[in-house]
């Protein structure tokens, strides 16, 4: 199977591509001796490369942190209203100083109406709960907790685009959508009908078993499986939650008393948002972001 080959500086930094576009186009084009240096400065940037796309998650957790340690109870404004405006800033500064793109916008607007929809649901349910006060909030949910889940899709958006995503063997957009569908109705309907979470991890993996992502951190292109990708990041998002849990922006039942960990098992419903999240973000990025599938 070929494997893709690197575009040039033209298609690298495209017309209105985001500041950092820039950034990494002069430090991929550093030639470290070959050996060591070479292989030392590629997992360096492809670290560099990995807090970029984090950036967004990563001042989110900053945020849930800081006002848990510091944030004055008696303040007369609420915590959760400041994560609101904060994370507000954020985006809007990250658009204004181009540190990302519109259409990235637009996958962390989307993320933000799915996951405050099923916020809405998970916690009439008693699924988790938000303990404090704030004005900026629909019905029990504070209207932070959308942000969550943009920050989510701010990263797969930004790491497809900062590494170069590439596919081999990928599915069909109807099963990829059908299957995210499916993900997406079960978060809601387990509630009433059996769960069929088993089923659903049975289809992803009969899926996208034969699908290879295919990601350049420096100049040649690497390669790993696609569902491998889906567990690494769903682990990274179920220890960003136990921060999230520990900074008590929100809390499962069995934390009412006292902060314990997120149970594991949580794991596997991460990495079926994780589905939902891909097939999102493949939406944005499209076909051209595919390659052939022999």
């Amino acid at each position: 199977m070929p494997v893709p080959m690197a575009r040039d500086d033209r298609q690298i930094r495209p017309a209105g591509a985001t500041r950092f576009a820039g950034i990494r186009a002069r430090l991929e084009a550093a030639a470290p001796a070959r050996g060591f240096p070479a292989f030392a400065y590629e997992f360096l940037l492809f670290g560099f490369k990995q807090g970029w796309a984090c950036l967004f998650g990563a001042l989110m957790l900053a945020l849930l942190l800081a006002t848990h340690l510091w944030w004055p109870p008696q303040a007369p404004v609420a915590r959760y209203d400041v994560l609101t405006v904060a994370a507000l800033l954020i985006q809007l500064g990250m658009l204004a100083f181009r540190l990302e793109s519109w259409e990235e916008a637009k996958v962390i607007l989307a993320f933000h109406i799915v996951g405050t929809a099923m916020e809405l649901f998970k916690t009439a349910h008693g699924s988790w709960e938000y303990r404090e006060a704030g004005v900026l909030r629909i019905g029990d949910v504070p209207l932070f907790s959308g942000f969550m889940y943009a920050a989510v899709g701010s990263y797969l958006a930004r790491v497809w685009r900062i590494f170069d995503f590439r596919f081999s063997h990928y599915p069909s957009r109807r099963a990829t959508v059908a299957l995210a569908v499916a993900i997406y109705v079960n978060f809601f309907a387990h509630h009433w009908l059996p769960d069929i979470r088993l089923g659903l991890f049975a289809a992803t993996a009969l899926l996208y078993r034969r699908t290879w992502v295919h990601f350049r951190p420096f100049r040649t292109y690497r390669r790993m499986p696609l569902l491998l990708g889906f567990l690494l990041v769903a682990l990274f998002i179920w220890f960003a939650e136990n921060i999230g849990t520990w900074a008590h922006a929100w809390s499962y039942p069995h934390q009412k008393a006292a902060w314990t960990m997120v149970p594991i098992g949580k794991l596997g419903a991460w990495y079926l948002l994780m589905i939902i999240s891909f097939v999102l973000v493949e939406r944005v990025h499209g076909a051209g972001s595919r390659d052939s599938r022999t």
